[in-house]
């Protein structure tokens, strides 16, 4: 048998040494304890700047802690904003922070019930409301929170559509909310003309309107908004373009307009860029008629009368320059915000919304990765969103960084990135720029740069750039945030950086095995996300013989066993399983077999898993118990949790399954097989027919692990006779004679030599069935065409002159030779039991030359000295006696050449083990 790590498809930064000139003593300074710091003692602008770094949570611990720190922390400075996303926002926690809420201006949120709660805050005096997954937010809710807060100024609520928004919210906003100056919603049903127009009556003061991905808008009522500076239609399909273009030319502020993602023709854009007097700047990003035009003509838009078009095929960075006539402004320099400064009003007005824009653009782009955009990607769109990145405006900068983590993918299910992509990100400087932002002190920042760092380290070139920059202890310190979403895209992070041999030995060394089995304990097993993550990024870890170790020295056996017993979330339940299997693939280097076993509840919890409804959950147990099956008390031990009639059903039910799943189930029973009382109970239970059916796959794995499982089988008569029953001795002389694999045919030759020496004639003449039912075979017959085709297999290793010199030669090079020629490297995984060993000797008397060369050629397999077994199997020869027999097989004058030179090579392994046993 073969242990199989399962795996999933950094260097150290070099210590570096300084030399520093100076004078004497600095050494000495330098070694010097610290002073010990009085935090009561620290000013109180000094604790103010700490406060404010602090998420709500720990601000409010920290402020628990002594009298003048909860003066402090109820400072209104430190309360003017709040962000919410990254915790459960609801009633009963409005509540609790009511108190501090007073002063509360800036609002982020996350989910419709977090938004249900803001009432709750009491935070009359609220400006702004930021919020994203809303899918469920009504049109009750949304006129309850206008009405809370009637001197709200900026309302936001997207990317995930509100589609349960209807134009009668919309109206409820527009009474409640006469100071609103921004209105940002997505995915509304309908913005009809009695709800715009009430935002023209009631709200003064609106001047940006971004109505994006809705399914119907009144172009004609948004006209009457006089006050509109910035609008957005981007995504909506529906819109009656000449109508548009006709009545938006009369806003008379109108400064920018998005069309971006919508079916706008060409001529409604040059009817607004003839019509209006204001209008500066047109995005029309994705716009597929616009873009189909300007490859007929390219100068469509050459006439634009100093307005600014941008379009995928248009170089948007020089574009924008031309908006700054008089300031030096060079290449991607354009987004600085200090060339804002020193021009108008208006010009820093239009850029910041052009950012909003740009990252809210090409993350929708991204998200449906349109065909026929490389060219815009590698050639200017990374630029683009890595400038976007440094935006002063926290959800630009997040925008961009999941945009990032969004264009390289190209299939979420098998986590394919697209190479050029992802290495464009990298050869641009975005790793150290992702690298940064994770660093910054908003959570929300990091988990979105945290993904963009997980999703981009999958190319190979790229997580290895990640590493050299010091990603891995980044993400390492990530995966520790008492924050779940960014310690759930840390995890990501290690997860596929782990996959590279290379950054294993680094995120241990970095406290990353510790901080991801500690994810495992602190986090409630509904969260999936980061439990299958951690799960996952173990597995790989696991892998590593020396990690391995580390995983187990930090809890990990126990953390894992506990998900599989009692996680109920397929994808944890799979990454824990075949952690699992690689931690006890290591065998004799290591005790985490044997550990993994003896966890209470392992073994009950993956023969259980064995039965899951999801195939890659059923693959990585059946991997798992494969594994395990090696030590000889869990091998008992699955058994006496009923793994033999678990793996005999899985194996029966995977015949149309994957290759992965039947090769585990195979190597499963292969691995029970060993043992006598488990190699009957397979064959009682119905386990030989599968098996065959098994053998008879054309993938060299599945035949492998199943000729592997019907050798151990066949030790035993009854096994024997079933196999001959089910029709098995052509499946085996086929894989004898035809497998691309030397293990394969091995292991067939012998199942058929355990079959046809003998011991099977005698249950043959009553058959393997107490009813008298057995099938009717014809053994002399099967026993002919195996004999013929095990002597075929031994003689395709035979070399007639090399065989010729070594009879003749009494030279230990001669038989080192042969067996250098004949050895199959990986039958020296093999471990025979003594009644194994014991047989082949017998089979060295047997009568059949055949039978005798084969069994010749099997001790020579088992005792080539260097294989990892060789030493228990020379000692179980030599307790056997088999010395003598051996030396008889080597000069029988019956006895083929082959036979006699295997015999040979077979005393020779014998002496040298013994003479490195006394020395």
């Amino acid at each position: 048998m073969t242990r199989r790590v399962r795996r999933r498809t950094c260097r150290d930064r070099a210590a570096r040494g300084s030399s520093r000139a100076g004078s004497a003593g600095v050494g000495d300074e330098e070694d010097a304890p610290a002073a010990e710091l009085d935090w009561k003692a620290l000013p109180d602008d000094t604790m103010l700047q700490l406060l404010a770094r602090l998420n709500y949570r720990d601000r409010a611990s920290m402020a628990a802690a002594c009298r003048a720190w909860r003066a402090l922390g109820s400072s209104p400075c430190l309360w003017s904003e709040l962000d919410l996303r990254a915790h459960r926002c609801d009633r009963e926690a409005a509540s609790s922070l009511a108190a501090r809420c007073e002063s509360l201006r800036r609002l982020r949120l996350r989910g419709h019930e977090a938004v249900e709660a803001v009432p709750g805050l009491r935070a009359r005096g609220l400006r702004e409301v930021v919020a994203d997954g809303c899918r469920g937010l009504t049109d009750a809710a949304l006129a309850v929170l206008a009405a809370r807060h009637e001197d709200l100024e900026r309302l936001q609520i997207g990317p995930d559509p509100l589609e349960r928004i209807s134009s009668d919210a919309l109206r409820q906003v527009a009474l409640c909310c006469s100071k609103l100056r921004r209105l940002r919603l997505s995915g509304l049903r309908e913005a009809d003309a009695g709800a715009i127009g009430a935002l023209a009556r009631y709200c003064p003061l609106l001047e940006d309107v971004a109505f994006l991905d809705c399914g119907a808008v009144d172009e004609a009522a948004l006209a009457d908004i006089r006050s509109l500076r910035f609008l957005s239609v981007a995504g909506c399909r529906s819109l009656k373009w000449a109508t548009a273009s006709t009545s938006w030319t009369q806003l008379p502020s109108l400064i920018a307009i998005d069309v971006s993602r919508t079916d706008v023709p060409t001529n409604a854009i040059s009817r607004l860029i003839s019509n209006s007097k204001t209008l500066k700047l047109i995005c029309t990003l994705n716009c597929i008629s616009v873009e189909e035009e300007l490859v007929q003509d390219p100068s469509v838009f050459s006439n634009s009368k100093g307005k600014l078009v941008l379009t995928v095929k248009s170089h948007i960075f020089k574009s924008v320059a031309t908006m700054f006539p008089g300031v030096d402004v060079n290449g991607h320099e354009v987004f600085n915000e200090c060339n804002w400064r020193s021009s108008d009003n208006i010009a820093g007005d239009t850029m910041t919304w052009l950012e909003w824009i740009l990252s809210q653009s090409l993350l929708r782009i991204a998200e449906s990765n349109p065909q026929g955009m490389d060219d815009f990607w590698l050639q200017q769109g990374t630029a683009l969103l890595l400038r976007l990145l440094k935006s002063s405006q926290e959800d630009v900068q997040e925008r961009s960084a999941t945009a990032l983590a969004t264009f390289v993918v190209m299939d979420d299910e098998s986590a394919n990135v697209d190479p050029a992509r992802s290495e464009a990100v990298m050869q641009n400087g975005g790793i150290r720029m992702l690298l940064d932002l994770a660093r910054c002190s908003r959570e929300s920042a990091q988990s979105e740069a945290a993904k963009a760092i997980a999703n981009l380290s999958v190319n190979t070139r790229v997580a290895k750039a990640v590493a050299d920059e010091g990603g891995i202890t980044i993400l390492t310190s990530l995966a520790k945030s008492m924050n779940r979403l960014v310690a759930e895209e840390a995890a990501g992070g290690l997860w596929n950086l782990s996959v590279g041999e290379d950054h294993k030995a680094a995120i241990a060394v970095s406290g990353g095995i510790k901080a991801l089995v500690d994810l495992i304990y602190r986090w409630p097993a509904g969260t999936d996300g980061v439990l299958e993550r951690a799960a996952g990024a173990l597995a790989n870890l696991a892998a590593d013989d020396k990690c391995s170790l580390e995983v187990a020295k930090a809890g990990g056996v126990h953390a894992l066993v506990t998900l599989a017993r009692s996680c109920k979330l397929e994808g944890v339940l799979e990454q824990a399983a075949r952690a699992l299997a690689n931690l006890a693939a290591h065998g004799d280097n290591n005790d985490n077999n044997a550990a993994v076993g003896q966890e209470a509840g392992a073994l009950e919890a993956l023969v259980q898993l064995t039965g899951s409804q999801n195939e890659g959950v059923r693959q990585e147990a059946a991997g798992a118990l494969w594994n395990l099956s090696f030590d000889d008390r869990n091998r008992e031990a699955i058994a006496a949790v009923g793994g033999v009639e678990a793996l005999v059903s899985l194996v029966q039910q995977c015949l149309n399954g994957s290759e992965g799943l039947q090769e585990r189930a195979a190597g499963a029973l292969w691995g029970l097989s060993v043992s006598e009382a488990n190699s009957i109970a397979i064959g009682q239970g119905g386990g030989v027919a599968p098996l065959l059916t098994l053998a008879r796959s054309e993938v060299e794995d599945v035949h492998e692990t199943a000729a592997g499982a019907l050798w151990n089988l066949a030790f035993y008569s009854g096994n024997a006779l079933r196999i001959v029953e089910e029709g098995g001795v052509p499946v085996l002389v086929s894989i004898c004679s035809s497998s691309g694999s030397k293990m394969a045919r091995f292991m067939s030759a012998l199942a058929l030599a355990y079959m046809f020496d003998g011991r099977m004639d005698e249950v043959a003449l009553v058959g393997t069935s107490s009813d008298s039912s057995s099938k009717s075979v014809n053994v002399d017959g099967a026993r002919r065409i195996a004999f013929k085709h095990i002597e075929t297999f031994v003689l395709t290793f035979s070399d007639p002159q090399m065989f010729s010199v070594a009879a003749t030669s009494s030279a230990p090079a001669a038989l080192s030779q042969v067996a250098e020629l004949v050895f199959i490297n990986e039958a020296g995984h093999l471990r025979c039991s003594g009644a194994e060993i014991g047989r082949f000797v017998a089979m060295l008397r047997n009568p059949s030359p055949i039978l005798r060369a084969c069994a010749a050629f099997a001790l020579l397999q088992f005792t080539i000295p260097g294989g990892r077994h060789a030493l228990h199997h020379a000692g179980l020869l030599q307790k056997a006696g088999a010395g003598r027999v051996l030396r008889a097989a080597a000069a029988a004058t019956t006895a083929s050449i082959e036979a006699k030179i295997f015999a040979r090579i077979v005393l020779r392994n014998l002496e040298q083990h013994q003479s490195g046993t006394s020395t």
